[in-house]
């Protein structure tokens, strides 16, 4: 079958069966709050059938070099100090629903996120978008506000 739009088409396609990539506004609305991040950010969505819960996976190149295990630290450092209550911090084995009702706008899976080297890393950060609304802003807000004091965002 052929539409003239494919991404009504994609759309269209049993999104209880599918998993459907899909464009998302994420990166312009982070880069209007935060200017310094304009032309640095892009992405797209996936569109999963879960009922809620949603999850992020921002790769970040560095502007310093870092081990995964500093900005891990940083991470639980802010989940545990100013960030409490807004940033979460896991080191469990976790799936999607193990979030639901989470008041939280981002949390950190510690275990999912990897170094692709010393340069570039690659954070997963969950939400159970209900909750919290706009979180994945909070995340690119959260995400830049720890890498200030041992990374640079380029």
């Amino acid at each position: 079958m052929s539409w003239s739009n494919d991404t009504l088409w994609r759309d269209g396609r049993g999104a209880y069966q599918n998993i459907i990539p899909a464009s998302t506004g994420a990166a312009k609305a982070v880069a209007m709050v935060i200017p310094s991040l304009y032309g640095k950010l892009t992405g797209m969505a996936f569109r999963v059938p879960v009922a809620n819960v949603s999850v992020v996976d921002l790769t970040v190149r560095l502007g310093k070099p870092a081990t995964y295990d500093d900005i891990k630290a940083k991470v639980k450092e802010a989940a545990e100090g100013d960030m409490k209550g807004i940033l979460g911090y896991t080191e469990e084995e976790v799936v999607s629903s193990d979030f639901n009702g989470d008041p939280r706008s981002s949390i950190f899976d510690s275990k999912a996120g990897i170094p692709l080297n010393d340069s570039f890393v690659k954070l997963i950060n969950w939400d159970d978008l209900r909750m919290t609304g706009l979180s994945h802003t909070s995340l690119i807000k959260i995400s830049v506000s720890i890498s200030s004091s041992i990374l640079t965002v380029h």
